[in-house]
């Protein structure tokens, strides 16, 4: 392919001219311009610094412009259902008013664990301080809660510390919503309220960080609608209910009509779905929250009844709530009229997959004779506090570890949410805060309400508020930890170090060591309760609090620990309070718990190498000391 030159000078190939001029970005259209800046590789600092070099782009980045609302979607993709589509607004603005907020928060949180630090768990610790401080930022609420799911949604393995306490956060902001939502509701007339919908309240401020709607959940139970008219098809194809569309409702009057419907549901409830009433783990609080009992198909009597009623109405039966002692029902009316005789009603045992029981029959259930009185439907309100009740007498048979306290914890707010003036509740509160020494000033407006609703509880509720008085006077004077150095003589047998991944030899559970003690410091009753005498140091050996994998806090002796021989993180909701990182063999302590343990930071890394990467003692502690000798970090250690 020959090529030839033209008089000007320029290349020429096959008769055409190239022209070959230089091309600047500012000479693209505004749309090349703005799809190139919003490229996912580019980041709100790569944006300011190009659109400060010329006004040609400073003007293609404008506040209102596609660039900066491409950034401010790119990083908040989750505030996109907040604004209109197609909405104008300064984008910039928003990204600068977002950013700043975020920064804000993070500082908060960042600030919480130098202030809420302690050697022993604190169940169901409550940060009022730090929550106050975030609410008076006057962001929306939205706001806050993207920044927390930012942090928790970062890399899982890393800001431990940062995590834990976000974490705290959003759960305290999410449960103050919904008992917002809780009180309108319960202002709403009787009519309409509906047991489905506080059923979901009372799930949702349980299990705050699970996405728990009454959306979703009643999309769940159209599913199941669609399937029993299926059913019912096959059985009577002319039934009325079969003509009624999914969101008009419909009420089937005819008894037989009825009762073909009740089969139906029966059918697929039981048969084809497989609920049942849980009798082995009859206990256990998820059997309560209605996504749960949709999700592993098995409740208590209340929560399957709750759901056996609304689908019931949902497809034209309307079924009410009768507050059976000990066996939740519901009832359903055989007459056109409204009754109130007993024996005019068929009773049904959501528990017991369906059964239509009389009267007489429902008396078996439980073993002895009621009065009439008990038969009598109730309110939603009175529903719900059954259901709560059920709640809270789960969390009094807890172990007395963080679940069961924070269920306690939950379901006596609901409940006093409810029924506000319950004094016994109202005091059992205030014991339980008292009891684990949080939140003294909420301690002494429940005591104050206490003194004026019930006069006679002035000897109970004057000890609590002396003790919570003196509570608060010790907090504005904390004393300061004490420092446990492994050089120290007497802690010369300590053999690990925090943040190590251990085994239990004889229990063989997996745990992290998060501070240790030279001999047991636990009082004689525990030491005869738990058998130590009969270990071959006895208590007069090294003692280690550790977090264990199922979630519990124990105290181990050191001739009953070994180093994990493959070590894995630890499933432990306390693990964020201590320790800022987990990194392939071991746990990072955090600045606190640095400064309770000084020098196991250093020892921790010795160790890990000696047992896992083939190094010596002696070189490792050559290597730290080189290290700290040219200044580097003991982070190129590992």
């Amino acid at each position: 392919m020959a090529t030839s030159v033209t008089e000007e000078g320029q290349p020429r190939l096959n008769g055409i001219t190239s022209q070959c001029q230089d091309k600047k970005l500012t000479d693209l259209p505004t749309e090349l311009i703005e799809y190139i800046l919003c490229l996912p590789v580019l980041k709100h600092v790569d944006i300011c610094n190009v659109s400060c070099c010329c006004k040609r782009l400073h003007d293609v980045c404008h506040g209102r412009g596609k660039v900066w609302e491409h950034q401010y979607k790119l990083r908040w993709p989750r505030l996109q259902k907040f604004y209109r589509q197609n909405e104008c607004c300064d984008w910039l603005k928003e990204y600068k008013t977002r950013h700043r907020v975020g920064i804000q928060i993070r500082g908060t949180v960042e600030s919480i664990s130098k202030r809420f630090f302690t050697e022993v768990p604190c169940v169901g610790q409550v940060l009022g301080d730090s929550f106050a401080e975030i609410e008076s930022l006057g962001m929306p609420e939205h706001f806050c809660e993207d920044e927390l799911l930012f942090i928790l949604n970062t890399d899982k393995r890393k800001s431990l510390t940062l995590k834990y306490y976000a974490r705290k956060i959003l759960y305290f902001l999410r449960q103050q919503n919904i008992l917002k939502s809780l009180k309108i509701f319960l202002e709403q007339p009787e009519e309409q309220q509906s047991a489905l919908k506080g059923a979901v309240l009372v799930d949702q401020y349980c299990n705050p960080l699970a996405e728990v709607t009454t959306e979703g959940i009643s999309a769940q139970l159209d599913e199941i609608v669609d399937k029993v008219k299926k059913t019912l098809r096959l059985k009577n194809a002319s039934h009325p209910s079969l003509r009624c569309a999914q969101d008009h409702r419909f009420a089937v009057e005819d008894t037989e009509l009825q009762r073909q419907l009740l089969w139906a549901l029966n059918s697929v409830l039981y048969e084809q779905l497989q609920f049942q009433g849980n009798e082995f783990d009859y206990y256990n609080p998820l059997n309560s929250y209605i996504h749960q009992v949709l999700l592993r198909h098995t409740g208590i009597p209340i929560s399957l009844s709750v759901l056996y009623m609304t689908l019931a109405h949902k497809l034209g039966v309307n079924l009410e709530p009768v507050n059976f002692p000990n066996h939740f029902l519901l009832r359903w009316c055989q007459r056109q009229r409204r009754s109130e005789d007993i024996y005019d009603f068929i009773y049904i045992d959501a528990f017991g997959k369906g059964k239509q029981l009389t009267a007489k029959e429902c008396e078996y259930l439980i073993g002895h004779q009621v009065t009439a009185d008990y038969y009598s439907a109730i309110s939603t309100t009175e529903v719900l506090l059954r259901m709560v009740g059920n709640l809270l007498n789960i969390g009094k048979r807890g172990e007395g570890n963080e679940k069961s306290y924070q269920l306690l914890r939950d379901s006596l707010d609901l409940y006093l949410t409810i029924n506000p003036d319950n004094v016994q509740y109202l005091l059992l509160q205030a014991r339980l805060y008292f009891h684990l020494g949080i939140w003294p000033e909420k301690v002494l407006d429940i005591l104050q309400h206490i003194q004026a609703l019930d006069p006679s509880q002035h000897g109970a509720v004057g000890y609590l508020v002396q003790h919570t008085l003196e509570h608060i006077q010790h907090k504005k004077h904390p004393v300061a930890p004490d420092e446990k150095r492994r050089s120290a003589p007497e802690h010369l047998e300590v053999q690990y170090s925090v943040g190590l991944i251990m085994k239990h030899k004889r229990s063989g559970y997996n745990c992290v060591i998060y501070g240790w003690d030279p001999k047991c410091t636990m009082t004689q009753e525990w030491i005869t309760t738990m058998r130590v005498p009969q270990l071959s140091k006895g208590a007069n050996q090294p003692f280690y609090n550790v977090l264990v994998q199922d979630g519990t806090c124990r105290y181990a002796a050191q001739e009953n620990l070994e180093p994990h021989s493959s070590p894995l993180e630890i499933g432990h909701p306390e693990v964020g309070r201590y320790f800022s990182e987990f990194i392939e063999t071991h746990y990072v302590a955090n600045e606190e718990l640095q400064t309770r343990y000084p020098e196991d930071t250093q020892e921790t890394l010795c160790k890990v190498h000696e047992l896992y990467h083939g190094l010596s003692l002696d070189s490792v502690q050559e290597q730290a000391a080189c290290s700290k000798q040219l200044n580097l970090p003991n982070a190129s250690l590992t």
